[in-house]
C-alpha cells in the first residue's frame, strides 16, 4: 500500500468528544451553553465542504444522563451527519446513562442482548476502516473499567483482520495524566487492554474524559485524546488547584495510505489572521522553495 493518499484512499473522521448536553438548556457549571457549542461546530464543518466519512462521538454525550438531553443532541448531529453523508458512530462516557442513551440514540430494547443495562460494545464499517467501540463506563462511577468479557469480545472481533484497520474508540484514556484528578479517573488496569492490543490491526485509539488534549500509547498503538467540546481543564493549573476553562475543540482524523493523523482543530470563536485560497499559499512556498534551491 502506498502511503501516499490521493482523494480515493483518504478517509476522515471527526471525533467530536465531551459534549455534556444538558436538558432544558441549563449551562453547564452555569457557564456553557454546550448545545451552542456543539451546532457551531457542526455547522462549520458542514460549511466546509470537505468529506467527512464518520461523526465518533466518545462519551459524555450529555451531562446528566437525562433522556431529553440525548433528544436534543440527535436533533443537531443527524442532520448534520445526514448533509456530510457521514456515519454516526456514538459511545458511552461517564456521564452518560446507559438506558437513555440506548433508547435514545441506539435504538435498543430491552430484547437485546444484555437488556439495555449491558455495556455498550459495537462494530461499525466505513469503506474498509473498521472502527470499534468500547463502553469503558460502569454505572455509579468515573474512572473505566473494562471487564473480562468485553476483553475477551475483544479479541475475537480484532482475530479477524479489517481491510484498512480498526480504529478502537473508548472513553477513558488507558494512558497516565501528569493532571493528577485526570490520572485518577483514566481507565484502569490498562495493561489488560495491552494484552489484547498487542499484534492486532488497531492503528489508533481515540479517546476523551480528560477535557484536554494529549496523547501516548499503548502496546505500541498511539493514543489520542481528543478536545472535549463543553470546556477545557488547564494542564498547566497552579500547584494545588483544578481548573476548567473557557474554550472548545474538535479533532480530524485522516487515514492517508499507511499514515493515521490526529489534528486538534480550535473551535473556540477567534478572530482570523488572513484567509487566503489555499493554491495561493501553495504557488508561494514553491516560488520561495525555487528561490532558495
Amino acid at each position: 500500500m502506498s502511503t501516499t493518499a490521493g482523494p480515493s484512499d483518504q478517509l476522515t473522521i471527526v471525533q467530536l468528544t465531551d459534549t455534556h448536553i444538558t436538558a432544558g438548556g441549563t449551562l453547564v457549571h452555569d457557564a456553557v451553553d454546550t448545545l451552542d457549542s456543539l451546532r457551531r461546530t457542526l455547522d462549520r464543518i458542514v460549511g466546509s465542504g470537505r468529506r467527512v466519512d464518520a461523526l465518533v462521538l466518545s462519551g459524555d454525550l450529555t451531562d446528566s444522563g437525562a433522556p431529553e438531553a440525548y433528544r436534543r443532541l440527535r436533533a443537531v448531529v443527524e442532520p448534520a451527519a445526514a448533509a456530510l453523508g457521514a456515519r454516526i458512530v456514538y459511545a458511552m462516557g461517564n456521564h452518560d446513562e446507559r438506558t437513555a442513551f440506548g433508547t435514545e440514540l441506539c435504538g435498543r430494547n430491552p430484547t437485546d442482548g444484555g437488556g439495555l443495562t449491558a455495556p455498550y460494545d459495537a462494530v461499525h464499517e466505513v469503506h474498509g476502516l473498521r472502527i470499534v467501540v468500547l463502553d469503558s463506563t460502569t454505572p455509579g462511577r468515573h474512572e473505566g473499567w473494562l471487564t473480562d468479557s468485553q476483553l475477551n469480545w475483544l479479541r475475537s472481533t480484532l482475530s479477524r483482520p479489517s481491510a484498512r484497520g480498526t480504529l478502537l474508540v473508548l472513553h477513558h484514556p488507558p494512558i497516565p495524566s501528569p493532571v493528577t484528578t485526570v490520572n485518577y479517573l483514566r481507565l484502569q488496569e490498562p495493561d489488560r487492554l495491552a494484552a489484547v492490543l498487542a499484534g492486532s490491526d488497531v492503528r489508533m485509539i481515540l479517546c476523551g474524559h480528560a477535557h484536554l488534549t494529549g496523547t501516548g500509547a499503548v502496546a505500541g498503538i498511539p493514543v489520542w485524546v481528543g478536545p472535549a467540546l463543553s470546556y477545557r481543564v488547564d494542564p498547566l493549573a497552579p500547584v494545588g488547584r483544578h481548573r476548567g476553562q473557557v474554550g472548545y475543540g474538535f479533532t480530524r482524523i485522516d487515514v492517508l495510505g499507511d499514515a493515521v493523523v490526529a489534528t486538534a482543530v480550535e473551535a473556540t470563536p477567534a478572530e482570523v489572521v488572513y484567509d487566503i485560497p489555499e493554491q495561493a499559499m501553495l504557488d508561494r512556498l514553491r516560488a520561495l522553495a525555487l528561490e532558495a534551491g
